[in-house]
């Protein structure tokens, strides 16, 4: 019995401590995209310059998109499966 209160209590402990385990484990990094116009556009609340590429849309690839789906979600309760 008393072997059972320590395994309880060393349990215990480590459920506790393990609350604050990753609190103060961190580094602030310097952001190296912070003036990349491409990436965050003229401001940070502005859509960025590859947001503008648009794509022309192939209707053939729909087809083969969804063989895909179906091949990997087949059976599988989905809404990408169901489209």
């Amino acid at each position: 019995m008393k072997i059972s209160k320590v395994i309880a209590f060393v349990a215990s402990v480590a459920l506790l401590t393990s609350c604050e385990y990753q609190k103060y484990n961190h580094i602030g990094q310097k952001d190296v995209n912070e003036t990349s116009t491409y990436v965050y556009g003229v401001s940070r609340d502005s859509l960025p310059a590859q947001m503008k590429q648009q794509y022309t849309a192939k209707p053939e690839l729909e087809t083969r998109v969804n063989a895909i789906r179906e091949k990997l979600y087949s059976g599988a309760t989905s809404a990408v499966a169901k489209q």
